[in-house]
């Protein structure tokens, strides 16, 4: 089980490089290091400043290729009877590397929004997918019961919640990388106004960033109080649970966000809940996926 492990280090790693990639962002460290892959031509520079977030950034990059490029390694052969898994594998290394040329691209280039927010995107995949491999490598033997249909609607809801998440996150890359976080300066309003008027860029993508934000977290909300109502098994259920409490959570951080101007530490606990979030969607969908579906639906397990 080293392999299952080391995924499950693998997302913890992830999701702390995200964190730090985010406090890098908010403390406008971003081209502290103006060149790339060196930092002012060392590898080794004096860590003071916006230099210690932007160069710990870059390090602990390093450390999850190498961490991730072990857990292929492991997988390799104590998943031999799952030949996708490696793939997969190799899928994420790919990624990752993809994603430190948009590191540097974001450095060379001097933070093009664009590209600043794809390597923003790459990162979210990457987690989504050390996620999936976490959760399939894991031990499965909780799920006695069989849930048919109700594996199915919970896959593709936690699923669908997954996809306005990541969404929502790209946008709000793109909110983050234009300045427009403060194009609605209160909350829950914005410009005193449920809706308010469209008239530039900034301010339509703010909103449309919040909009995501409430529909996701509708959709989340209700797939919790459904998975308790169908009485899935006890893992779904805490899954559901961290869910709908970390999309709350979540709403409330970007509100404080906002009425603390862009603080540092809201703005990326903001980044950090985002991620938790998928992360917990994509496990949920993941184990409702490989549960046993022997029957039709819980239902019919209780009568049997």
């Amino acid at each position: 089980m080293l392999h299952y492990r080391a995924f499950n280090v693998s997302v913890f790693w992830t999701l702390g490089l995200l964190y730090l990639g985010s406090v890098v962002h908010a403390t406008e460290s971003s081209l502290a290091c103006p060149d790339w892959p060196t930092c002012f031509g060392t590898m080794m520079p004096e860590m003071t400043g916006g230099v210690f977030w932007e160069h710990l950034h870059r390090l602990v990059a390093g450390g999850l290729v190498l961490l991730f490029g072990l857990s292929t390694w492991l997988a390799k052969t104590a998943t031999q009877d799952r030949p996708w898994i490696f793939r997969a594998c190799l899928a994420g290394l790919g990624l990752l590397i993809v994603q430190s040329i948009f590191g540097g691209l974001t450095v060379i280039y001097r933070l093009p929004d664009l590209i600043s927010t794809t390597h923003l995107g790459l990162a979210f995949i990457f987690l989504a997918l050390v996620t999936v491999l976490a959760s399939a490598t894991g031990p499965l033997k909780t799920f006695e019961r069989h849930l048919g249909e109700t594996a199915d609607r919970i896959t593709i809801l936690a699923s669908a919640g997954a996809a306005l998440i990541f969404l929502q996150s790209l946008i709000g890359g793109l909110v983050r990388h234009m300045d427009a976080g403060m194009a609605c300066p209160d909350a829950p309003l914005c410009l005193g106004e449920l809706v308010p008027p469209l008239v530039n860029s900034t301010i339509t993508l703010h909103f449309t960033h919040r909009l995501i934000g409430i529909v996701a977290a509708l959709l989340i909300i209700g797939l919790s109080i459904w998975i308790l109502r169908v009485s899935a098994p006890k893992p779904l259920r805490l899954l559901g649970l961290l869910a709908a409490a970390l999309v709350v959570t979540q709403v409330i951080i970007g509100f404080v966000s906002v009425l603390t101007s862009l603080a540092v530490i809201p703005v990326s606990l903001h980044t950090l809940i985002a991620a938790g979030l998928l992360a917990t969607l994509v496990r949920l969908a993941t184990l409702a996926r490989l549960s046993p579906k022997s029957m039709s639906s819980t239902s019919e397990l209780r009568a049997g």
